[in-house]
């Protein structure tokens, strides 16, 4: 078994390999293995940090975090937005605050009991780290924006909230001009009574390049955000929602947001489910799916090509502490109107032209 210390050191080697020169002012995304936990890190080129989401308490996702942030030159996470209170989501931030100041968490209301409404639970003992982060507060809700610094010469970025709470933002007079033609093709599934139909859910815009990130967002609630009215538009990048998860993922979410790169933050054993992998192919817009992980729920041959998957051990549970860790990264153009999407430890680097240009 390796020693924990140096597999570290390879992760953050083969981070700082395929770290970007900030000079060249790119949007760079850092999806990083918490093994099926959120965590997506935004650098802006002004330097700016977002982190949404924090993974699992337990020391090991907030080491990847954090090695992750410094490798890509960071000595403070700016912003952490919480999409939801669910611990694979919120569990990781606290260890963060220890080894990185955060400047503003963005958050819903804080639950007073279980997110998910169990009489027993050990919410209130699990929250209690996350409350007592040192950070400013601010409250997520449907048209919320994180606000984030102009550089100039590159285009605004605009990274706004677009659902929180089962709320929506109110469809612009384009978009009501047009109801989504896939509205009711697919049937509803059972009322989801978890705080995952509660995720916050947001567009990141940068000039022409368009990136939706939902997640833990589920089936119903999904269907509302594009139906009737198509509240997120038509994107470049599509996070998988739920890690995978075929509960989340609906297939006229996917269609209506027509992607052409799809990234699923899924663990061995975690989200990778086979409807997800099926919702996904019906979206014919899609030219890419990439991988945090293989995933071990579905046949090999289902999986994405190797080459797009940046963790392929079948390692859970403990033996989860050994995996190499190794991420998925995106880097924006300045100019917004491309993208290249590599997997450092393999050396896999492929550049995809935004929607239009």
């Amino acid at each position: 078994m390796k020693h924990p210390v140096i597999l570290l050191l390879a992760f953050v080697l083969t981070l700082s390999v395929g770290r970007a020169d900030q000079k060249t002012r790119t949007l760079d995304f850092y999806w990083i293995d918490s093994e099926g936990g959120g965590s997506t890190l935004i650098v802006t080129p002004a330097g700016e940090s977002v982190l949404i989401d924090t993974g699992n308490p337990g020391g090991r996702d907030a080491g990847r975090i954090v090695a992750a942030a410094r490798a890509a030159g960071l000595t403070r996470i700016d912003h952490v937005v919480i999409t939801h209170f669910h611990i694979d989501h919120f569990g990781g931030a606290a260890e963060i605050a220890q080894q990185l100041p955060i400047g503003t968490i963005h958050e819903r209301a804080i639950p007073e009991g279980d997110p998910d409404g169990r009489k027993q639970s050990t919410f209130p003992v699990q929250i209690r780290p996350y409350r007592n982060i040192a950070a400013s507060r601010a409250r997520l809700q449907p048209g919320a924006v994180v606000p984030l610094a102009a550089v100039p010469g590159v285009p605004d970025i605009d990274l706004r909230c677009l659902a929180a709470d089962q709320k929506f933002v109110t469809p612009t007079a384009a978009q009501q001009r047009r109801r989504n033609p896939l509205a009711g093709t697919v049937p509803p599934k059972a009322a989801d009574p978890s705080d995952n139909a509660n995720s916050a859910v947001f567009l990141l815009s940068f000039g022409p390049f368009r990136f939706f990130d939902g997640g833990d967002l589920t089936w119903n609630m999904e269907e509302k955000l594009v139906s009737p009215y198509n509240l997120a538009g038509v994107v470049d990048v599509y996070q998988t929602n739920h890690h995978g998860l075929e509960v989340s993922n609906h297939p006229v979410l996917v269609q209506s947001l027509e992607p052409t790169v799809v990234v699923m933050n899924n663990g061995p054993k975690k989200g990778g489910q086979p409807g997800s992998f099926a919702a996904i192919r019906s979206a014919t817009s899609v030219q890419a799916l990439y991988q945090v992980h293989q995933s071990y729920n579905v046949p090999a041959e289902v999986n994405a090509p190797a080459e797009f998957v940046a963790n392929r051990e079948n390692l859970t549970g403990p033996d989860a502490a050994r995996c190499t860790a190794h991420l998925v990264k995106m880097a924006v153009a300045p100019d917004g109107k491309s993208y290249t999407v590599s997997i450092p430890s393999h050396g896999h680097s492929r550049t995809y032209r935004t929607k239009g240009m």
